[in-house]
């Protein structure tokens, strides 16, 4: 009895695996070794992300409620009320240009 030879196929990065879903003996899908090692790193990182995003959201569940004294309130609300004031006041300058543009263009129209 002859010894049996086996075909022994190098199996590089490139090497593709085709999967046949239909059954007619070609591949309808085709994917290679680099391809299916970045899917499980692909994978492997979103696990740990979700692991991890979970252990904060616990971590934040037990945190004591943050504790808004009296001056942080105040200066938010000093801060809110100069934004308005000088938000009037651009309102005030853009009006008064508004008045000069409307002024010059009756001028215009009068002259004609």
């Amino acid at each position: 009895m002859a010894p049996r030879q086996r075909k022994v196929r190098e199996i590089g990065e490139d090497t593709g695996l085709g999967i046949d879903i239909d059954g007619d003996g070609k591949s309808d899908f085709s994917i290679n070794l680099k391809t299916i090692g970045m899917l499980i790193a692909g994978i492997v990182t979103l696990v740990g992300m979700w692991f991890t995003l979970q252990s904060d959201i616990q971590e934040a569940k037990e945190l004591p409620a943050p504790v808004i004294d009296r001056t942080e309130y105040d200066l938010k609300d000093e801060l809110i009320r100069q934004t308005i004031m000088d938000t009037q006041d651009d309102v005030d300058k853009i009006l008064e240009e508004l008045e000069k543009i409307d002024e010059r263009l009756y001028e215009l129209q009068k002259n004609r």
